[in-house]
């Protein structure tokens, strides 16, 4: 009889990297579906572009650090890198959007750091903070969800608005996108309004972002899910969306016409996304449990005060990248104490 062994301590690893990976990418399908039904069929080309540039990127650096190309190609990572930039980005995205955005994410942040397992920051959300330093304007065209969109696109004029630029309707952006609710939120506060006056404007729902909280719940099912087969643990999701409901119920409660609903924070933008599948990420993470938590609470502070006093409707990207950089000084000071010994 033939029994399976590996490397001390000679027990076969019960799972792999393109399972984890294969797992993240099955729980993240069903909030993809909901992204695209709310707000059109360019999320899916967003996806596949994403996707064809982030696998080209991927062979090109293996062959040229002189790694095999099949392992690598073959785990998943770059699909998951992929998939979590595309559903960030306005689906009406011009397709180079997803060319520089796989190129600093898979180039800079994931090869130039050593590789899968070596890169220090998130490599989505490295994509993503360079298009919006470079490109800020790119995120106002965002698409309205299917209730109040004002023209129902086909797959050509989709097509042809995200390989040309070119609007092509009457009306131009105008006509095909409309602000975020986080972004309407801001907006109105710069102006004046109580949020409850902001809140009347048809682009809500009834505690998020029209559409947006719909996307969020799934997205919330899908990483249960992975907590439930043992891929996440629960610290850093439950520790950064408790941190969102702690920080703003007591502001809610104080003034509810300055400040939103602590739902609010939670089912529009990228929260929920972040604190199960991004914040998650055991590379660029914390990996003490008690550096979990401080990263999940630090995660949803620094969105928070980006969102409030920052020039960026949503601030998750940054947030996440920059607890990436304080991920190894929080591991450092927060390790169990070794048995036997005094500290």
């Amino acid at each position: 009889m033939k029994f399976s062994w590996s490397g001390a301590p000679h027990v076969p690893a019960q799972t792999s990297v393109a399972n984890v990976m294969l797992q993240v990418l099955l729980a993240l399908t069903p909030g993809v579906i909901a992204l695209s039904w709310f707000f059109g069929i360019g999320v899916w080309i967003q996806l596949l572009l994403a996707l064809l540039f982030a696998y080209g990127l991927e062979y090109l650096m293996l062959r040229w650090r002189r790694q095999p190309v099949k392992p690598f190609i073959t785990d998943y990572s770059a699909a998951v890198t992929a998939m979590l930039f595309a559903v960030c980005i306005p689906p009406l995205s011009p397709w180079w959007a997803s060319l520089a955005g796989m190129l600093f994410a898979i180039v800079i942040a994931k090869h130039l750091f050593g590789g899968l397992g070596h890169n220090r920051f998130n490599p989505a959300m490295v994509g993503m903070a360079v298009l919006l330093i470079s490109f800020p304007q790119l995120f106002t065209h965002w698409s309205p969800p299917r209730e109040l969109a004002e023209v129902q696109l086909s797959l050509s004029q989709v097509l042809s608005i995200i390989f040309t630029g070119n609007p092509i309707v009457t009306g131009g952006w105008d006509a095909l996108t409309l602000a975020t609710p986080l972004d309407t939120l801001r907006t109105g506060s710069a102006r004046g309004l109580l949020v409850t006056e902001v809140r009347v404007a048809p682009i809500f729902g009834t505690f998020g972002g029209l559409g947006w909280e719909w996307v969020a719940n799934w997205y919330l099912l899908g990483g249960l899910w992975l907590m439930y087969r043992g891929i996440i643990h629960w610290r850093v999701p439950v520790a950064l969306l408790a941190t969102v409901v702690l920080l703003t119920t007591p502001l809610y409660l104080f003034d509810p016409d300055a400040n939103p609903l602590p739902l609010q924070h939670i089912f529009s933008g990228a929260t929920v996304l972040a604190a199960f599948f991004i914040a998650t990420d055991p590379v660029s993470g914390c990996s003490t449990p008690r550096g979990q938590l401080l990263f999940g609470c630090g995660v949803a502070a620094i969105t928070l005060a980006i969102r409030r006093w920052g020039a960026y409707p949503d601030g998750v990207a940054f947030a996440i990248l920059i607890m990436n950089m304080f991920a190894p000084l929080i591991d450092r000071y927060t390790r169990p104490r070794v048995f036997g010994h005094s500290e």
